[in-house]
């Protein structure tokens, strides 16, 4: 037996049902001050950039979260395996904390960004930690459920973090949306000072993987970046963008090469030889890409297409939340029951999003809102599932000391394929939309109306959802020849035009999502006694006593 093998999992502890729940508690806690982070902020930033200028860096303080999370995540996910949950979730919850109380102190969009990319590391360490630590309190036909909870607190967050972003930015001032993590921090911390178990894993010497370490950051990084400019700040062809996913190509290679040949690997790639593993962290990256990077597309269609307004269309993400909610708290019930049952959930989870990304495929430009509110529930029903279930069936079938590093993985690739799916998808609907919209105009527009300004219109048509740009719009319109209807038949086209456009994009996300379908169906599904051996002798390196 070796001296990894020897270590007793924390579940096989005998820990009092009040340190079981308290650190619970804790880990949801987290898990909410990291989501509400993200869905908080957003509403406020118009009124950020207001106040601090560089609207030009609007993104960034966006795009740099998502980037020092993604790297962050694989990183502490390893160390966390090596060294325990307990020192890296307070400590991640700290810079956190930290960072959030300089954000609110920001006084220029720079410094804004640089605090930004610390609470993205904190951010990284506390959504890592909190899937990897169900898995360390409960027995694998106890997960299930908890792991519903993890995913219906994050839901909860999309529900109350905007409404709440509003409140204090419109009563208060937008640097309370950065104050408010102190005090939930704060108490997270305590939680985790007072309950969290104290685990030493094993006394043995550990080496940290610096090659690897490097060489992930220099290929996240210049993905990551590519991926968020691409289209927007630079052309897909520019050498800028060209040269960064070059890099993180060379660099994938490299860190390929160093972790085959590691004493203790960042990321060992034994686990992928596992069946399991590796369909689910493929299920999960072309999940990731098909519905991530499709749901985007929605509030641009209600109020582009549709004509609602923003705070309509931030509504509608309501209905979508609480539908996760709901389906993973059941969901979580069901995996109890059904444990080794990754198939059929997979595969239903899957069925319900290409079902409901493939009705987004189907809209108009005269969709009633209620069907696309239908639509995206339908999506929000398999997403509460999804999660789940990909993180379970990988966490059940690794070895309990890979726990940390095979949870962050997971995680890593799904958030990686909505950076891609992103990226991609926008890329479909905007080639799309200007060869359409182009050839739709009628000649008599095209003959009294100069290309250049049409181009122009097509490439950003802001007047669909701007009204100083739609004034401007009746302007250039005002031409001999062109009669007062002219204006609503433009307005028209535009409308069909990105209707057609992002219909097109969510139909390809619809083909991604459904090669993820049939990837559902190769999960090996597993007996309850089958998954209890595993791990058993997983962690002791024997069969469990009869």
């Amino acid at each position: 037996m070796n001296a990894q093998n020897s270590v007793t999992p924390m579940y096989a502890q005998q820990l009092p049902k009040k340190q079981v729940f308290w650190t619970l508690a804790g880990v949801m806690l987290a898990m909410l001050l990291g989501a509400l982070d993200q869905t908080i902020v957003g509403t406020a930033m118009p009124r950020i950039v207001a106040d601090l200028g560089g609207f030009s860096l609007y993104t960034w303080a966006t795009s740099i979260y998502m980037i020092t999370s993604a790297v962050a995540t694989p990183i502490v996910g390893k160390l966390s395996d090596t060294y325990g949950r307990r020192l890296f979730y307070i400590i991640g919850i700290s810079v956190f904390v930290l960072a959030s109380f300089a954000c609110g102190l920001s006084q220029n969009m720079l410094e804004l960004i640089i605090f930004r990319g610390l609470q993205g590391i904190g951010g990284g360490v506390m959504m890592t930690n909190s899937f990897t630590v169900i898995a360390d309190l409960f027995p694998p036909d106890k997960r299930g459920k908890y792991q519903g909870l993890l995913t219906a607190t994050f839901s909860l967050a999309s529900v109350i973090g905007p409404t709440t972003g509003g409140y204090l930015t419109d009563n208060i001032g937008w640097h309370w949306v950065f104050f408010i993590n102190i005090p939930l921090g704060a108490l997270a911390i305590f939680v985790f000072l007072k309950f969290f178990p104290r685990f030493q894993r094993d006394k043995l010497k550990h080496s940290i993987d610096y090659a690897g370490l490097t060489a992930l950051i220099l290929m996240v990084v210049p993905a990551m970046l590519a991926l968020s400019w691409g289209g927007v700040n630079y052309k897909w062809g520019s050498p800028v963008i060209i040269g960064m996913f070059s890099l993180a190509a060379v660099m994938f290679v490299l860190f390929l090469v160093f972790e085959s040949r590691a004493k203790e690997p960042l990321v060992p790639l034994s686990l992928f030889k596992n069946r399991i593993v590796a369909v689910g962290n493929l299920v999960s990256f072309l999940m990731g890409i098909g519905m991530f990077g499709s749901i985007v597309f929605v509030p641009l269609y209600l109020q582009g297409v549709l004509g609602y307004s923003a705070t309509s269309s931030g509504n509608m993400q309501i209905p979508q939340s609480i539908a996760v909610m709901i389906s993973s708290i059941i969901a979580g019930q069901l995996m109890s029951r059904w444990v080794g049952k990754y198939r059929v959930m997979g595969v239903i989870s899957m069925l319900l999003i290409c079902s409901g990304v493939f009705l987004l495929s189907c809209l108009t430009i005269s969709t009633p809102f209620w069907m696309v509110i239908i639509d995206i529930c339908i999506i929000g029903f398999g997403m509460g599932i999804t999660i789940p279930i990909f993180t379970l069936a990988i966490q059940n079938n690794v070895p309990y000391e890979m726990l940390g590093v095979a949870t962050s993985s997971s995680n890593f690739i799904r958030s990686f394929g909505g950076s891609v799916g992103l990226a991609m998808l926008g890329a479909i609907m905007n080639n799309r939309f200007f060869p359409v919209f182009i050839n739709s105009i009628p000649d008599s527009i095209k003959n009294a109306v100069p290309m250049d300004q049409l181009t122009a219109l097509a490439r950003n048509p802001n007047a669909l959802v701007n009204p100083e740009a739609q004034l401007q719009l009746q302007q250039m319109l005002n031409q001999p020849g062109l009669d007062a209807g002219t204006y609503q038949q433009v307005m028209q086209t535009l409308k069909e035009s990105l209707n057609t456009a992002i219909t097109q994009a969510f139909f390809i996300a619809f083909i991604i999502l459904l090669i993820g379908l049939a990837a559902a169906f190769l999960m090996k599904a597993k007996s309850p006694a089958e998954v209890r051996a595993a791990q058993h002798k997983a962690s002791t390196g024997a069969l469990p006593p009869r």
